[in-house]
């Protein structure tokens, strides 16, 4: 009873979610106030529909309802109770459904803390996100239906994919789609723009804080997706550029675009056309990342489906809404009125160079991606685009925008000093030859991880002298000083946070190439060294686990004779899926980590295992984190929640000759 209760849910939730795309809009085109205001409590109520709909299906999981296809496809009677939660969204049917969940839950805030938006554009944004929602929820009870049933029912299921079963599935799909489907609403709020002629700083500052929290949550998500293929796959890497990796960095790419050029258009009301491009195109690239994991034209350890007919759904939700914004876009765009005008050496032209690099940087990633798959389907040839392609364009061109970050914090809005801001950074630049050098004579090359940290401390301190310029006054006590930084905006210590977590994850990752890999054949009493510690392989074990066997072997980790930690790196036999995994044994110590991933077990009784020492390698996710926390303390100036009203209602007082004006 309940899976039928979900499957009524979701039909429930599209009746409404039709309505939602339809009377809002007609409300907007009559300027009939009582149809807009249908927007807000239905976009709530497809919510709570959906959240049903998920919560039946995860009721099923969790009893091991074998009744469903679903739950018979990817769970297991004797799985561990976090991954049969997990298991909900670890297929293709379940993750639609936390795809359509998150959808409708930024429609559904959107309805409640928006109240202070001009109604005609509440209205048009959650008409559009109703559209989006109607789009999926089609997809998903057309081709995807997570209820369907099973008759008769078997006794057991077929488990779930053993990589899957690890606890980075719990966290990373649902962070990751935070961000792909947050951009949802930047589309929304984009193509309501469009459609009501309300294109200007007020836009710009109801716009913020949305992009803001999926740009947080994606930045999460792809550093826990990193953290999940280092330790689960066993290959001792974090980054592989692999096509649905890229098709998450591309969105974080334009949405970080989108950040920068919303905060122009705000401060300056200029780079209007620009803005709304960035968020079509944000949204856009997820929407492609959705296509890429579920049409079956990749084949990737990410990808869920390989269905043909889902691709050609999918393909067709890409034409309409992708097509549509950009047809909307060219009609409406050529008529904005030109914003505040700066010269080429200020803030916003140091921003504009920050857009172009990073859209330069987006398209690099977006043509090696899909370029082999447009050569195949053209002419039948397979070519492989790996890191070097990617290292070697993407690279050169990252570069220069992290050189500029700094100086671009401090110049000065609408016309800045180019001199006295690179005067500014003399410390920080030589801090970061300093390290460089400090680097060389420790370490010695290669020279892309001396470039690499130097820079990296050069960003870290430059990040932070436009504060330390606001804040520490000559000749003022300390208190003042502290008076004074906690005053300062919050977006102020958030850009100095983001920008400087950039420059710690790029030290970790210049860091690897003084990395250390062994691959051997290890067996129990031997002692092998890998970087400054020696490995002692005290004893193999055999342990049964819930729904799999395992091979450990006990390994103590020394520095100097003395036993620093232990680590029991293993190999799985999942039995019901017959297919065996390895996981890593991983020791952090101080910024580095040993990591020992085991293979195969030899007939001499020896095992198959790679080593590894890597220097730094925790300041690649703790980077990410920094930079999260720098977009949640800008998230929470005060400035991006007040003030809009006021301004909101001086902008309603002002009658609009056209809804291109």
């Amino acid at each position: 009873m309940v899976v039928e209760i979900g499957h009524y849910a979701l039909v429930l939730a599209l009746s409404l979610a039709l309505i939602q795309a339809v009377l809002p809009l007609w409300g907007v085109w009559r300027r009939d106030g009582a149809l807009m205001a249908t927007a807000a409590p239905v976009a709530v109520m497809q919510f709570v529909f959906i959240a049903v709909s998920f919560a039946a299906l995860t009721n099923a999981h969790l009893a091991s309802d074998f009744s469903l296809i679903n739950v018979v496809e990817n769970s297991h009677s004797a799985k561990p109770l976090i991954y049969k939660i997990s298991g909900v969204w670890g297929n293709h049917e379940g993750s639609m459904l936390l795809w359509v969940l998150i959808l409708g839950l930024f429609g559904a805030l959107v309805a409640l803390f928006s109240k202070e938006m001009p109604a005609d554009l509440r209205a048009s944004v959650l008409s559009v996100q109703a559209w989006i929602g109607v789009a999926f929820l089609l997809f998903i009870l057309l081709t995807s239906n997570p209820f369907a049933r099973l008759m008769p029912a078997p006794a057991e299921g077929n488990d779930l994919n053993p990589i899957l079963q690890d606890p980075g599935l719990a966290i990373h799909p649902p962070l990751l789609y935070l961000g792909y489907v947050g951009f949802s609403i930047t589309f929304s709020f984009a193509a309501a723009a469009l459609i009501c002629g309300r294109i200007d700083a007020v836009w710009a500052r109801f716009v913020r804080p949305w992009t803001l929290v999926a740009w947080i949550f994606l930045t999460l998500g792809i550093a826990m997706g990193s953290y999940w293929a280092y330790y689960t796959l066993g290959w001792g890497g974090f980054w592989f550029w692999d096509p649905v990796e890229n098709a998450s960095l591309m969105p974080w790419l334009a949405g970080t675009a989108l950040l920068h050029c919303a905060a122009v258009m705000e401060k300056r009301d200029a780079l209007k056309v620009w803005t709304l491009f960035l968020a079509i195109l944000a949204f856009s690239l997820s929407l492609l990342g959705t296509f890429l994991v579920r049409s079956g034209v990749l084949t990737s350890v990410h990808a869920f489906a390989n269905d043909p007919k889902r691709g050609v759904f999918i393909l067709g939700i890409l034409v309409l809404f992708i097509g549509g914004s950009l047809t909307l876009f060219a009609a409406r765009a050529s008529a904005l009125k030109p914003g505040g005008i700066f010269a080429p050496v200020s803030r916003e032209g140091a921003l504009v160079v920050n857009n172009l690099l990073l859209t330069t940087s987006c398209a690099t990633v977006f043509i090696g991606t899909l370029y082999p798959l447009g050569l195949e389907t053209l002419t039948g040839e397979k070519i492989s685009v790996g890191a070097p392609f990617f290292n070697l364009t993407f690279g050169p061109i990252f570069i220069p925008l992290l050189l500029v970050m700094p100086l671009g914090q401090l110049l000065a809005w609408k016309r800045g000093d180019l001199l006295g801001a690179a005067q500014r950074l003399t410390l920080a630049a030589a801090i970061g030859f300093l390290t460089a050098l400090a680097c060389a004579v420790a370490q010695g090359g290669p020279a892309f991880s001396l470039v690499g940290v130097g820079i990296a401390a050069y960003l870290i301190i430059g990040s932070f002298v436009e504060v330390f310029g606001r804040v520490v006054v000559k000749g003022a006590s300390p208190s003042v000083w502290f008076s004074r930084a906690i005053g300062l905006p919050r977006s102020a210590w958030g850009t100095a946070l983001a920008h400087a977590g950039l420059g710690v994850t790029l030290f970790g990752l210049a860091a690897t190439g003084w990395g250390v890999e062994k691959v051997a054949a290890i067996r129990a009493g031997e002692t092998m060294e890998i970087g400054p510690y020696q490995l002692a392989f005290e004893k193999v074990e055999r342990r049964q686990g819930p729904n799999f066997e395992a091979t450990i072997i006990e390994t103590a980790i020394r520095d100097g004779g003395r036993v620093v930690a232990r680590i029991e790196p293993e190999r799985r036999f999942y039995k019901t899926r017959q297919m065996p995994t390895s996981e890593a044994g991983i020791s952090t110590l101080w910024l580095g980590q040993v990591y020992v991933s085991l293979s195969d077990t030899n007939p001499d009784g020896s095992i198959d295992a790679r080593l590894y020492w890597k220097p730094f390698v925790v300041l690649i996710w703790i980077g990410a984190v920094i930079m999260s926390l720098g977009g949640l303390a800008s998230l929470s100036d005060r400035r991006l929640r007040i003030g809009v009203a006021s301004r909101a209602r001086r902008r309603e007082a002002v009658p609009s000759a056209t809804p291109a004006e």
